[in-house]
């Protein structure tokens, strides 16, 4: 699948802010890993721009994995994840940024899950949003739907949501079992009723759009079922939104990317010692493919 013109080339005198500016919310003590491999995949799929949002105790430890990447300090709590003080700080960096990215590696601590749901319902901007920033959400889907509804988004600008299978199935009160049996079914439902893109992982992983549009992504193997895969799908998807795609377009060519990145990756890594960095390091290799 051909990538996008606007992926593919860029202008001579093209400048870094031409590609976007994607803000990364996400991190907590013992859980950096998910920002960084998030933030980094942003950056190796063409954002001008990211910034990571992060506990302010994290900000040297995602420096020196991530040089290239911004940092912006933010309150935290006694158990190092993010306090709901942070919200002053993130809504006003919300007015640089032109892509949201919350959820991996926040925790379930009660302070963070309160301010992910203010930021989210903030937020005017194209926004991703995955494992806590979903898990936030679970028993407030009414709020949730209210707020989004409320939302003035054009077809092209609707937010995104990337959940695995255990994720849905908490947001739905079901068994993941219930979910995998009906995957099409479940994210076209979801996408219609909370007027959002699903991107449903998995075999096969299912993007859905409220206005009918399904995707079933074919690249992909069982070796990217490892910690923090879920986080680079992320980054990707972001980066494609922050230079003009559109959110189904995002997620739909993320999704086969991120796939594609890991088939040629277990070429040489196999599917027993495949691990996220390598899907990074073979997202060029998967960008140049895609364009021949």
């Amino acid at each position: 699948m051909r990538l996008p013109q606007q992926l593919s080339k860029r202008k001579k005198d093209s400048h870094k802010r031409d590609f976007g500016h994607v803000f990364v919310v996400a991190g907590s003590l013992g859980m950096s890993g998910a920002a960084i491999l998030a933030a980094k995949a942003a950056l190796r799929c063409g954002a001008g721009l990211v910034t990571l949002g992060v506990p302010k105790s994290l900000v040297s430890v995602v420096s020196s994995h991530s040089p290239e990447v911004m940092t912006l300090p933010l309150p935290e709590t006694e158990e190092g994840t993010l306090s709901k003080v942070a919200f002053g700080k993130t809504k006003e960096f919300l007015e640089e940024a032109n892509v949201l990215l919350i959820g991996p590696g926040l925790s379930r601590n009660p302070q963070t899950q309160v301010l992910i749901r203010k930021i989210i319902l903030e937020s005017r901007i194209q926004t991703v949003i995955d494992a806590d920033g979903i898990n936030a959400w679970v028993g407030f889907m009414d709020k949730f739907k209210v707020g989004i509804s409320c939302l003035p988004l054009a077809k092209s600008n609707l937010r995104i949501i990337t959940p695995h299978p255990g994720e849905m199935a908490r947001l739905l009160d079901t068994r993941a079992k219930n979910i995998q049996s009906k995957r099409r079914e479940i994210a076209k439902n979801f996408a219609e009723e909370y007027n959002l893109i699903v991107v449903l992982k998995g075999y096969q992983t299912v993007v859905a759009a409220p206005f009918g549009f399904i995707y079933v992504n074919k690249t992909g193997n069982c070796g990217m079922s490892t910690a923090g895969s879920g986080d680079v799908l992320d980054g990707i998807i972001s980066a494609f939104l922050a230079q003009g795609l559109s959110s189904f377009e995002a997620a739909k060519f993320g999704v086969y990317i991120h796939g594609l990145a890991g088939d040629l990756a277990v070429k040489e890594k196999t599917q027993l010692g495949l691990i996220a960095s390598d899907i990074i390091d073979y997202i060029p290799d998967a960008i140049k493919k895609s364009n021949r």
